[in-house]
This record gives C-alpha cells, sequence and structure tokens, in this order.
C-alpha cells in the first residue's frame, strides 16, 4: 500500500509543477494519467484489506449433531454454524452417510442438508456409503487450513494429520442449560 501512496505523490507532485510553471505544460500529459492510475493502484490496495480472506471452519456434523442431550438432532448443527458465521467463521460441514437417517429416518444427500443448515450446498458433504468421514472431514480442513469442530481428538488420525494434536486446531463444544459452549480461542494465541 506504500507504492501506490508515495506514486500517487510525485504524481502529483508533478501535475503541481506543470501547472505552476509555464514551461512545463507537457508535464501533465504525464503526471495526470500517472496520478489516476496511482489513486486507482491505491484504492484497490485499500480494498483488498478490507475484504479478508475467511476464516474457514470444518464441522464434525456426525460428531456435534449428538452434543445435546446425546440425541441426534440437525438443529444442534445448525446451531453451531449460526454462532460460527456470527464469530465471522466460514464453515463447512461433513457427515457420515447414516446423517440423514439418524435425523429423520431417511437418507438426505448435501443439498437437502445444506438447505436445512442455511448453507450453500458446496459447503456440507455426506460422504458415500461405506466411506469414512474422519479422513475426508481431515483432508478437508487441511486443504482450507481451517479448524475442526469436533470432541472427536481424532486419534486414529494423528499420524498422517498430526495437526490434530496442536492446540487450539480442534474446537470442543457442547451444550450447557440449553446454551452453545464452544472454545473458540486457540491456546497460546
Amino acid at each position: 500500500m506504500m507504492v501506490p501512496l508515495i506514486l500517487l505523490l510525485l504524481s502529483l507532485a508533478g501535475v503541481a509543477w506543470a501547472v505552476l510553471l509555464p514551461g512545463l505544460a507537457d508535464l501533465l500529459l504525464l503526471a495526470v494519467p500517472c496520478a489516476l492510475a496511482s489513486l486507482f493502484l491505491l484504492l484497490r490496495s485499500a480494498r483488498g484489506r478490507v475484504a479478508r480472506a475467511p476464516r474457514w471452519v470444518v464441522i464434525d456434523g456426525s460428531n456435534v449433531m449428538h452434543w445435546q442431550d446425546g440425541t441426534p438432532r440437525i438443529a444442534t448443527v445448525r446451531a453451531v454454524v449460526d454462532h460460527l458465521k456470527a464469530q465471522g467463521y466460514s464453515p463447512g460441514v461433513v457427515f457420515d452417510a447414516n446423517a440423514g437417517h439418524l435425523t429423520s429416518g431417511r437418507y438426505q444427500h448435501d443439498g437437502a442438508l445444506a438447505a436445512q443448515l442455511g448453507l450453500p450446498a458446496d459447503r456440507v458433504m455426506v460422504v458415500g456409503k461405506g466411506t469414512q468421514a474422519d479422513p475426508v472431514l481431515l483432508a478437508a480442513a487441511r486443504d482450507l487450513g481451517a479448524r475442526i469442530v469436533s470432541n472427536d481428538r481424532f486419534r486414529d488420525w494423528a499420524g498422517t494429520h498430526p495437526e490434530v494434536r496442536e492446540p487450539g486446531h480442534l474446537i470442543r463444544g457442547h451444550f450447557h442449560a440449553g446454551a452453545l459452549v464452544l472454545e473458540l480461542e486457540r491456546s497460546g494465541s
């Protein structure tokens, strides 16, 4: 952001010299376009700083759905999604193939669960029957540079995904007296 600012100041100085000194009128042909271009770069740079990259978080939907009294509910996952969105996170959710059966008695695909969670369909994944969700969830989190919301410790996967042992990588949670409690603060930060 410093370079466009310096270019803008130099260009404006050139415009001022060309206006104040009659012999440098031709300098306007160069200084004005440079001033406009540097102003454009400065505004674009400032806008880029305001629009932050998404803070991704991947939710273990099959784990989270049991957080309220052990009964699988899609509403429990929705409460976590809504809370994370309110905190500025961009959540995605990964479910085991049987998630729909557990919450509604029938299979539900990505789009159906996404609609119930208030998320775009590309942010929800139901793994195929016979596929373990954990490696898919861990790979998605790694690809996005995301933290994971789950009470699972993923000990079976720590060899291939050592990040699960890093403090703050896993976000634990529960419901207490009907209110959601998430451990969003990273240890040591």
